[in-house]
């Protein structure tokens, strides 16, 4: 909770889930005495989906292969490579196990998108069996 009125509800596993725990939060607070206004806007800012390409990757053929453009991989520094949309807020990490890490999306329809594409692309570099 912030000073400004605003809240923060991370490690939910879905959005009702986090609407659960904020709906304790504010009966626990008007319990105390706490005016916390009617219902609260809720809104889903960033969702982290986890997910598994189930094969290994070749992350130095990927970037290679993805271009310097959207890419960030320095195996030096993380052991994953980081994919950046350049018309959304989405971001995927793959990693050399076939883990993948979506964020930065606000729904699990932005996430499947996301992870389509890089599947494409993945596929059209001959980088996964398909």
């Amino acid at each position: 909770m912030f000073r400004s009125g605003k809240m923060v509800c991370t490690g939910a596993k879905s959005a009702e889930e986090a609407n659960r725990a904020l709906d304790t939060v504010f009966e626990t607070l008007r319990s105390l005495g706490i005016d916390a206004g009617g219902t609260p806007d809720v809104a889903v800012e960033n969702m982290v989906v986890g997910g598994e390409l189930g094969q290994r990757l070749n992350l130095n053929a990927a970037a290679i292969g993805f271009g310097l453009t959207n890419i960030e991989y320095e195996p030096e520094q993380f052991p994953g490579l980081v994919y950046r949309f350049d018309d959304s807020s989405v971001v995927v990490l793959l990693f050399g196990s076939g883990q993948t890490i979506i964020t930065g999306g606000s729904s699990i329809e932005e996430a499947e998108e996301a992870i389509d594409i890089v599947q494409n692309r993945l596929g059209d570099l001959g980088l996964l069996n398909q």
